[in-house]
Protein backbone atom coordinates (compact mmCIF):
# COMPACT_ATOMS: atom_id res chain seq x y z
CA UNK A 1 0.00 0.00 0.00
CA UNK A 2 1.89 3.18 -0.92
CA UNK A 3 0.95 6.55 0.46
CA UNK A 4 2.41 9.65 0.09
CA UNK A 5 5.74 10.18 2.12
CA UNK A 6 4.63 13.69 3.74
CA UNK A 7 1.83 11.94 5.49
CA UNK A 8 3.78 8.69 6.34
CA UNK A 9 6.63 10.77 8.04
CA UNK A 10 3.41 12.62 9.98
CA UNK A 11 4.07 11.24 13.75
CA UNK A 12 1.37 13.06 15.64
CA UNK A 13 -1.75 12.14 17.73
CA UNK A 14 -4.31 14.49 16.41
CA UNK A 15 -3.77 17.28 19.58
CA UNK A 16 -0.32 17.50 18.48
CA UNK A 17 1.64 15.30 20.97
CA UNK A 18 4.11 12.95 19.50
CA UNK A 19 3.56 9.25 19.03
CA UNK A 20 4.98 7.05 21.27
CA UNK A 21 8.24 4.60 19.47
CA UNK A 22 6.12 1.51 20.52
CA UNK A 23 3.72 2.34 17.75
CA UNK A 24 6.69 1.95 15.32
CA UNK A 25 8.40 -0.79 17.35
CA UNK A 26 6.54 -4.04 15.36
CA UNK A 27 8.31 -7.05 15.29
CA UNK A 28 6.83 -10.64 14.62
CA UNK A 29 6.51 -13.00 17.58
CA UNK A 30 9.08 -15.61 18.21
CA UNK A 31 7.70 -18.19 19.80
CA UNK A 32 10.88 -19.76 20.65
CA UNK A 33 11.57 -16.97 23.55
CA UNK A 34 8.50 -17.53 25.26
CA UNK A 35 8.95 -20.90 27.11
CA UNK A 36 8.11 -24.66 25.95
CA UNK A 37 6.23 -25.85 23.47
CA UNK A 38 2.80 -27.73 23.78
CA UNK A 39 1.60 -29.35 21.35
CA UNK A 40 -1.91 -30.03 21.75
CA UNK A 41 -1.63 -33.51 19.80
CA UNK A 42 1.22 -34.68 21.87
CA UNK A 43 -0.86 -33.99 25.09
CA UNK A 44 -4.23 -35.79 24.44
CA UNK A 45 -5.93 -33.66 21.77
CA UNK A 46 -7.49 -35.47 18.59
CA UNK A 47 -7.61 -33.62 15.23
CA UNK A 48 -11.15 -34.28 15.18
CA UNK A 49 -13.61 -31.52 14.02
CA UNK A 50 -16.90 -33.26 15.46
CA UNK A 51 -16.09 -34.05 19.02
CA UNK A 52 -15.86 -31.37 21.55
CA UNK A 53 -12.48 -31.26 23.09
CA UNK A 54 -12.81 -27.82 25.54
CA UNK A 55 -11.83 -29.56 28.59
CA UNK A 56 -8.49 -31.27 27.30
CA UNK A 57 -7.33 -27.93 25.77
CA UNK A 58 -7.88 -25.88 29.02
CA UNK A 59 -6.25 -28.84 30.50
CA UNK A 60 -3.18 -27.94 28.61
CA UNK A 61 -3.35 -24.15 29.31
CA UNK A 62 -3.50 -25.10 32.69
CA UNK A 63 -0.46 -27.16 32.41
CA UNK A 64 1.27 -24.69 30.67
CA UNK A 65 0.82 -22.41 33.35
CA UNK A 66 1.54 -24.53 35.88
CA UNK A 67 5.18 -25.31 34.87
CA UNK A 68 5.97 -21.57 34.87
CA UNK A 69 4.35 -21.08 30.92
CA UNK A 70 4.62 -21.71 27.37
CA UNK A 71 3.21 -21.74 23.83
CA UNK A 72 -0.09 -23.96 23.15
CA UNK A 73 0.50 -24.82 19.53
CA UNK A 74 -2.39 -26.36 17.20
CA UNK A 75 -1.06 -27.90 14.20
CA UNK A 76 -2.66 -28.26 11.35
CA UNK A 77 -6.35 -29.76 11.44
CA UNK A 78 -9.51 -28.64 12.86
CA UNK A 79 -10.14 -28.68 16.60
CA UNK A 80 -13.54 -28.15 17.64
CA UNK A 81 -14.10 -26.26 21.32
CA UNK A 82 -15.83 -23.81 23.33
CA UNK A 83 -14.50 -21.27 25.74
CA UNK A 84 -11.11 -21.85 27.16
CA UNK A 85 -9.19 -19.38 29.08
CA UNK A 86 -5.58 -18.33 29.02
CA UNK A 87 -3.39 -17.69 32.07
CA UNK A 88 -0.43 -15.60 33.02
CA UNK A 89 2.54 -16.94 30.99
CA UNK A 90 0.92 -18.75 28.16
CA UNK A 91 0.09 -18.12 24.51
CA UNK A 92 -1.65 -19.28 21.77
CA UNK A 93 -0.24 -20.22 18.05
CA UNK A 94 -1.60 -21.44 15.52
CA UNK A 95 0.19 -23.02 12.63
CA UNK A 96 -0.66 -22.56 8.70
CA UNK A 97 -3.30 -24.81 8.12
CA UNK A 98 -4.69 -25.56 11.71
CA UNK A 99 -8.21 -24.40 12.95
CA UNK A 100 -9.86 -23.87 16.37
CA UNK A 101 -13.35 -24.84 15.76
CA UNK A 102 -16.57 -23.04 17.68
CA UNK A 103 -19.29 -24.90 18.68
CA UNK A 104 -22.60 -24.06 17.46
CA UNK A 105 -24.21 -25.18 20.70
CA UNK A 106 -25.05 -22.65 23.20
CA UNK A 107 -25.27 -25.44 25.83
CA UNK A 108 -21.68 -25.73 25.66
CA UNK A 109 -20.55 -22.02 26.58
CA UNK A 110 -20.63 -21.56 30.57
CA UNK A 111 -22.47 -18.02 31.91
CA UNK A 112 -19.73 -15.28 33.40
CA UNK A 113 -19.52 -12.32 34.36
CA UNK A 114 -18.33 -10.74 31.32
CA UNK A 115 -18.24 -7.25 29.48
CA UNK A 116 -21.21 -6.73 26.48
CA UNK A 117 -22.57 -3.49 24.82
CA UNK A 118 -21.24 -0.66 27.57
CA UNK A 119 -21.92 -3.22 30.42
CA UNK A 120 -20.86 -5.57 32.66
CA UNK A 121 -23.12 -8.47 32.73
CA UNK A 122 -23.65 -12.13 33.28
CA UNK A 123 -23.17 -13.55 29.49
CA UNK A 124 -21.57 -16.06 27.44
CA UNK A 125 -17.10 -15.95 26.97
CA UNK A 126 -15.94 -15.92 23.64
CA UNK A 127 -14.05 -18.92 22.39
CA UNK A 128 -10.61 -17.24 23.46
CA UNK A 129 -10.38 -15.60 26.54
CA UNK A 130 -7.59 -13.87 28.22
CA UNK A 131 -8.17 -11.54 31.61
CA UNK A 132 -5.70 -9.76 33.56
CA UNK A 133 -2.58 -10.81 31.47
CA UNK A 134 0.78 -9.33 31.15
CA UNK A 135 2.41 -9.97 27.78
CA UNK A 136 -0.66 -12.31 26.12
CA UNK A 137 0.18 -13.35 22.37
CA UNK A 138 -1.56 -15.20 19.56
CA UNK A 139 0.12 -15.96 16.36
CA UNK A 140 1.08 -18.11 13.77
CA UNK A 141 -1.21 -18.44 10.30
CA UNK A 142 -3.66 -20.63 11.99
CA UNK A 143 -7.89 -20.09 11.90
CA UNK A 144 -10.55 -19.21 14.55
CA UNK A 145 -13.78 -19.61 13.69
CA UNK A 146 -16.69 -19.10 15.19
CA UNK A 147 -18.65 -21.31 12.90
CA UNK A 148 -21.43 -19.28 13.50
CA UNK A 149 -24.25 -19.71 11.07
CA UNK A 150 -26.65 -21.52 13.51
CA UNK A 151 -26.66 -18.54 15.44
CA UNK A 152 -27.32 -16.28 13.05
CA UNK A 153 -30.04 -17.99 11.73
CA UNK A 154 -31.14 -18.43 15.23
CA UNK A 155 -30.82 -14.63 15.70
CA UNK A 156 -32.80 -13.47 12.48
CA UNK A 157 -35.47 -15.76 13.60
CA UNK A 158 -36.02 -14.43 17.01
CA UNK A 159 -36.06 -10.92 15.10
CA UNK A 160 -38.79 -12.40 12.65
CA UNK A 161 -40.64 -13.46 16.00
CA UNK A 162 -39.78 -10.07 17.76
CA UNK A 163 -38.86 -7.26 16.30
CA UNK A 164 -37.47 -5.61 19.35
CA UNK A 165 -35.46 -8.20 20.68
CA UNK A 166 -31.52 -7.19 21.29
CA UNK A 167 -28.61 -8.19 19.94
CA UNK A 168 -27.75 -9.94 23.18
CA UNK A 169 -31.83 -11.60 23.75
CA UNK A 170 -30.07 -14.32 21.26
CA UNK A 171 -27.07 -16.13 23.00
CA UNK A 172 -24.12 -16.16 21.10
CA UNK A 173 -20.50 -16.04 21.82
CA UNK A 174 -17.76 -14.14 20.88
CA UNK A 175 -14.32 -15.43 19.46
CA UNK A 176 -11.52 -13.32 21.06
CA UNK A 177 -12.14 -11.63 24.69
CA UNK A 178 -8.92 -9.99 26.18
CA UNK A 179 -9.70 -8.21 29.63
CA UNK A 180 -8.02 -6.13 31.99
CA UNK A 181 -4.80 -6.86 30.40
CA UNK A 182 -1.54 -5.14 29.14
CA UNK A 183 1.06 -5.80 26.14
CA UNK A 184 -0.88 -7.77 24.31
CA UNK A 185 -0.03 -8.90 20.48
CA UNK A 186 -2.67 -10.82 18.04
CA UNK A 187 -1.28 -11.16 14.82
CA UNK A 188 -1.30 -13.11 11.49
CA UNK A 189 -4.20 -15.44 11.94
CA UNK A 190 -7.57 -15.25 10.52
CA UNK A 191 -10.57 -14.92 12.75
CA UNK A 192 -13.86 -16.13 10.80
CA UNK A 193 -17.34 -16.91 11.25
CA UNK A 194 -17.99 -15.18 14.73
CA UNK A 195 -21.10 -15.50 16.38
CA UNK A 196 -21.14 -12.20 17.60
CA UNK A 197 -18.67 -9.37 17.76
CA UNK A 198 -15.24 -11.47 16.21
CA UNK A 199 -12.75 -9.65 18.94
CA UNK A 200 -13.18 -7.51 21.67
CA UNK A 201 -10.71 -5.71 23.90
CA UNK A 202 -11.84 -4.48 27.09
CA UNK A 203 -9.44 -1.89 29.55
CA UNK A 204 -6.34 -3.26 28.34
CA UNK A 205 -3.41 -0.94 27.11
CA UNK A 206 -0.74 -1.08 24.90
CA UNK A 207 -2.35 -3.97 22.25
CA UNK A 208 -1.12 -4.56 19.01
CA UNK A 209 -3.32 -6.17 16.03
CA UNK A 210 -1.11 -6.81 13.33
CA UNK A 211 -1.37 -8.55 10.01
CA UNK A 212 -5.09 -10.05 11.03
CA UNK A 213 -7.56 -10.68 8.64
CA UNK A 214 -11.55 -10.36 10.05
CA UNK A 215 -13.74 -11.69 7.71
CA UNK A 216 -18.20 -12.86 8.56
CA UNK A 217 -21.01 -12.63 5.55
CA UNK A 218 -23.60 -10.76 4.60
CA UNK A 219 -24.93 -13.51 2.32
CA UNK A 220 -26.73 -15.57 1.63
CA UNK A 221 -26.98 -15.20 5.81
CA UNK A 222 -26.05 -12.05 7.46
CA UNK A 223 -23.98 -12.34 10.52
CA UNK A 224 -25.38 -10.17 12.98
CA UNK A 225 -23.21 -7.54 14.81
CA UNK A 226 -20.05 -9.17 13.87
CA UNK A 227 -17.65 -6.27 14.49
CA UNK A 228 -14.52 -6.58 13.84
CA UNK A 229 -12.66 -5.29 16.61
CA UNK A 230 -14.64 -3.78 19.50
CA UNK A 231 -11.99 -1.20 21.81
CA UNK A 232 -13.62 -0.39 25.02
CA UNK A 233 -12.06 1.90 27.29
CA UNK A 234 -8.61 1.21 26.23
CA UNK A 235 -5.51 2.80 26.06
CA UNK A 236 -2.35 2.92 23.43
CA UNK A 237 -3.48 0.89 20.76
CA UNK A 238 -2.66 0.00 17.66
CA UNK A 239 -3.85 -1.52 14.33
CA UNK A 240 -2.03 -2.50 11.08
CA UNK A 241 -1.98 -4.21 8.15
CA UNK A 242 -5.18 -5.70 8.95
CA UNK A 243 -8.34 -6.83 6.07
CA UNK A 244 -11.34 -6.44 7.75
CA UNK A 245 -14.88 -7.06 6.14
CA UNK A 246 -17.68 -8.13 8.66
CA UNK A 247 -21.90 -8.01 8.78
CA UNK A 248 -21.43 -4.57 11.27
CA UNK A 249 -18.73 -2.07 12.36
CA UNK A 250 -14.99 -2.76 11.52
CA UNK A 251 -13.73 -0.79 14.36
CA UNK A 252 -16.27 0.56 17.37
CA UNK A 253 -15.07 2.61 19.88
CA UNK A 254 -17.00 1.69 23.06
CA UNK A 255 -16.83 2.64 26.60
CA UNK A 256 -20.32 2.39 28.50
CA UNK A 257 -23.65 3.41 28.18
CA UNK A 258 -26.47 5.37 30.52
CA UNK A 259 -27.39 8.53 31.85
CA UNK A 260 -24.58 7.92 34.61
CA UNK A 261 -22.22 6.24 32.19
CA UNK A 262 -19.46 8.16 33.22
CA UNK A 263 -19.29 7.78 36.77
CA UNK A 264 -19.50 4.10 36.58
CA UNK A 265 -15.73 2.52 37.42
CA UNK A 266 -16.63 -0.23 34.92
CA UNK A 267 -16.54 2.08 32.06
CA UNK A 268 -14.30 4.27 30.56
CA UNK A 269 -12.50 6.62 27.95
CA UNK A 270 -10.23 5.47 24.82
CA UNK A 271 -7.00 7.18 23.89
CA UNK A 272 -4.39 7.18 21.81
CA UNK A 273 -5.99 4.68 19.14
CA UNK A 274 -3.82 4.75 16.07
CA UNK A 275 -5.61 2.30 13.39
CA UNK A 276 -2.78 2.30 9.97
CA UNK A 277 -2.12 0.44 6.56
CA UNK A 278 -5.58 -1.58 6.73
CA UNK A 279 -7.89 -2.31 3.61
CA UNK A 280 -11.80 -2.96 4.78
CA UNK A 281 -14.21 -4.61 2.37
CA UNK A 282 -17.65 -4.67 3.54
CA UNK A 283 -19.01 -3.29 6.57
CA UNK A 284 -21.19 -0.96 8.25
CA UNK A 285 -18.37 1.67 9.04
CA UNK A 286 -15.19 1.79 8.73
CA UNK A 287 -14.47 3.55 12.20
CA UNK A 288 -17.51 4.31 14.44
CA UNK A 289 -17.71 6.34 17.44
CA UNK A 290 -20.88 4.43 19.70
CA UNK A 291 -23.03 3.53 20.21
CA UNK A 292 -21.74 2.39 23.75
CA UNK A 293 -19.07 5.06 23.82
CA UNK A 294 -18.85 8.20 26.39
CA UNK A 295 -15.05 9.87 25.99
CA UNK A 296 -12.70 8.47 22.32
CA UNK A 297 -9.79 11.05 22.55
CA UNK A 298 -6.91 11.19 20.35
CA UNK A 299 -8.03 8.75 17.43
CA UNK A 300 -6.35 8.58 14.33
CA UNK A 301 -7.10 6.50 10.96
CA UNK A 302 -4.84 7.02 8.23
CA UNK A 303 -3.25 5.49 5.07
CA UNK A 304 -6.33 3.11 4.50
CA UNK A 305 -8.10 1.64 0.77
CA UNK A 306 -11.89 1.11 1.51
CA UNK A 307 -13.68 -1.16 -1.19
CA UNK A 308 -17.33 -0.66 0.05
CA UNK A 309 -17.96 0.11 3.37
CA UNK A 310 -21.69 1.74 4.14
CA UNK A 311 -19.99 4.54 6.20
CA UNK A 312 -16.02 6.08 6.44
CA UNK A 313 -16.51 7.56 9.45
CA UNK A 314 -20.12 7.22 11.98
CA UNK A 315 -20.21 9.64 14.94
CA UNK A 316 -23.40 7.79 16.96
CA UNK A 317 -24.76 10.63 19.47
CA UNK A 318 -26.88 8.69 21.88
CA UNK A 319 -29.34 10.73 23.88
CA UNK A 320 -29.50 8.87 27.11
CA UNK A 321 -25.27 8.75 27.25
CA UNK A 322 -22.91 11.47 28.24
CA UNK A 323 -20.90 11.52 25.09
CA UNK A 324 -17.37 12.91 24.10
CA UNK A 325 -15.31 12.25 20.93
CA UNK A 326 -12.47 14.55 20.26
CA UNK A 327 -9.28 14.82 18.57
CA UNK A 328 -10.53 12.16 15.74
CA UNK A 329 -8.81 12.37 12.13
CA UNK A 330 -9.44 10.39 8.82
CA UNK A 331 -6.31 10.65 7.16
CA UNK A 332 -5.00 9.62 3.90
CA UNK A 333 -8.15 7.34 2.48
CA UNK A 334 -8.64 6.02 -0.99
CA UNK A 335 -11.47 4.19 -2.36
CA UNK A 336 -15.49 4.12 -2.35
CA UNK A 337 -18.01 3.93 0.33
CA UNK A 338 -21.89 4.56 0.66
CA UNK A 339 -21.31 7.35 2.93
CA UNK A 340 -18.69 9.73 3.44
CA UNK A 341 -19.34 11.17 7.19
CA UNK A 342 -22.15 10.12 8.45
CA UNK A 343 -23.52 12.05 12.07
CA UNK A 344 -26.77 10.89 13.44
CA UNK A 345 -28.49 10.55 16.85
CA UNK A 346 -28.70 6.95 18.21
CA UNK A 347 -32.29 5.28 19.28
CA UNK A 348 -32.39 2.10 19.20
CA UNK A 349 -32.51 0.62 22.79
CA UNK A 350 -32.59 4.15 24.27
CA UNK A 351 -32.62 3.59 28.32
CA UNK A 352 -32.54 6.76 31.08
CA UNK A 353 -32.86 4.21 33.44
CA UNK A 354 -34.90 6.89 35.88
CA UNK A 355 -32.47 9.00 35.37
CA UNK A 356 -32.79 12.63 34.00
CA UNK A 357 -31.32 12.98 30.17
CA UNK A 358 -27.82 13.82 30.52
CA UNK A 359 -25.85 16.58 29.63
CA UNK A 360 -25.68 17.54 25.49
CA UNK A 361 -22.99 15.19 23.34
CA UNK A 362 -19.89 16.81 21.96
CA UNK A 363 -18.15 16.25 18.92
CA UNK A 364 -15.17 18.30 18.26
CA UNK A 365 -11.87 18.78 16.47
CA UNK A 366 -12.80 16.08 14.08
CA UNK A 367 -10.61 16.28 10.79
CA UNK A 368 -10.41 14.67 7.83
CA UNK A 369 -7.86 15.22 5.25
CA UNK A 370 -6.12 13.95 1.60
CA UNK A 371 -8.80 11.63 0.80
CA UNK A 372 -9.90 10.86 -2.69
CA UNK A 373 -13.59 8.95 -2.36
CA UNK A 374 -16.31 7.50 -4.25
CA UNK A 375 -19.56 7.79 -2.60
CA UNK A 376 -23.45 8.08 -2.78
CA UNK A 377 -24.10 10.19 -0.06
CA UNK A 378 -21.06 13.20 0.62
CA UNK A 379 -22.50 14.23 3.65
CA UNK A 380 -25.03 12.78 5.94
CA UNK A 381 -24.93 14.92 8.89
CA UNK A 382 -28.45 15.30 10.96
CA UNK A 383 -29.39 18.62 12.88
CA UNK A 384 -30.07 18.07 16.89
CA UNK A 385 -30.71 19.53 19.99
CA UNK A 386 -29.05 17.13 21.54
CA UNK A 387 -25.16 17.55 20.41
CA UNK A 388 -23.25 19.77 19.72
CA UNK A 389 -20.51 19.74 16.92
CA UNK A 390 -17.47 22.27 16.77
CA UNK A 391 -14.25 22.68 15.29
CA UNK A 392 -14.02 20.44 12.22
CA UNK A 393 -11.37 20.36 9.75
CA UNK A 394 -11.92 19.28 5.96
CA UNK A 395 -8.84 19.58 4.14
CA UNK A 396 -7.50 18.35 0.53
CA UNK A 397 -11.23 16.39 0.05
CA UNK A 398 -11.75 14.85 -3.80
CA UNK A 399 -15.09 13.62 -3.32
CA UNK A 400 -17.16 12.00 -6.02
CA UNK A 401 -21.04 11.72 -5.27
CA UNK A 402 -24.58 10.54 -6.43
CA UNK A 403 -25.49 13.41 -3.44
CA UNK A 404 -23.08 15.62 -2.79
CA UNK A 405 -25.50 18.03 -1.31
CA UNK A 406 -24.05 19.84 2.24
CA UNK A 407 -26.84 18.21 4.98
CA UNK A 408 -26.56 20.56 8.00
CA UNK A 409 -22.91 21.16 7.92
CA UNK A 410 -24.00 24.33 8.66
CA UNK A 411 -24.82 23.70 12.36
CA UNK A 412 -21.01 22.33 12.51
CA UNK A 413 -19.31 25.32 14.49
CA UNK A 414 -15.75 26.88 13.09
CA UNK A 415 -16.03 24.29 10.26
CA UNK A 416 -12.75 25.08 8.46
CA UNK A 417 -12.61 23.96 4.87
CA UNK A 418 -9.57 24.06 2.50
CA UNK A 419 -9.40 22.38 -1.00
CA UNK A 420 -12.50 20.70 -0.84
CA UNK A 421 -13.63 19.30 -4.33
CA UNK A 422 -16.92 17.46 -4.48
CA UNK A 423 -18.10 16.22 -8.26
CA UNK A 424 -21.42 14.99 -8.23
CA UNK A 425 -21.39 11.86 -10.70
CA UNK A 426 -24.86 10.51 -12.41
CA UNK A 427 -25.17 7.16 -11.42
CA UNK A 428 -23.45 4.58 -9.22
CA UNK A 429 -22.27 2.63 -12.32
CA UNK A 430 -20.11 6.21 -13.02
CA UNK A 431 -18.73 5.51 -9.83
CA UNK A 432 -16.15 3.10 -11.22
CA UNK A 433 -15.92 4.88 -14.17
CA UNK A 434 -15.45 8.06 -13.21
CA UNK A 435 -17.31 10.06 -15.65
CA UNK A 436 -18.77 13.29 -14.55
CA UNK A 437 -20.96 16.36 -15.44
CA UNK A 438 -20.95 19.85 -14.82
CA UNK A 439 -21.99 19.82 -11.30
CA UNK A 440 -18.50 20.89 -8.97
CA UNK A 441 -18.54 21.93 -6.09
CA UNK A 442 -14.86 23.58 -4.89
CA UNK A 443 -13.95 25.18 -1.75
Amino acid sequence: MLFSPAVRSQDKFPDGTAIPKWFKENKPTDINTLGKKYIVTENGMRNDSTVLQTRKLQEIIDLAAKNGGGVVIIPKGTFLISSVFFKQGTHLYLENGAKLKGSDDINDFPVVTTRMEGQTVKYFPALINADGLDGFTISGKGTLDGNGLRFWKSFWKRREWNPKCTNMDEMRPRIIYVSNSKNIQIEGITVKNSPFWSTHYYKSHFVKLLNLTILAPKAPVKAPSTDAVDIDACTNFLIKNCYMSVNDDAIALKGGKGPKADSDANNGENRNILIEDNTFGFCHSVLTCGSESIHNYNILLRNAVVEGPSRLLHLKMRPDTPQHYEYVTVENIRGNVKTFLYVKGWNQFFDLKGEERPRTGMANNITLKNIDITCETAFSVEKSDLYEMKDFTFDDLKIKALRPEEQNLGNIRNLKQKKVNIIRIVSSSQANDKKEDSDTVAR
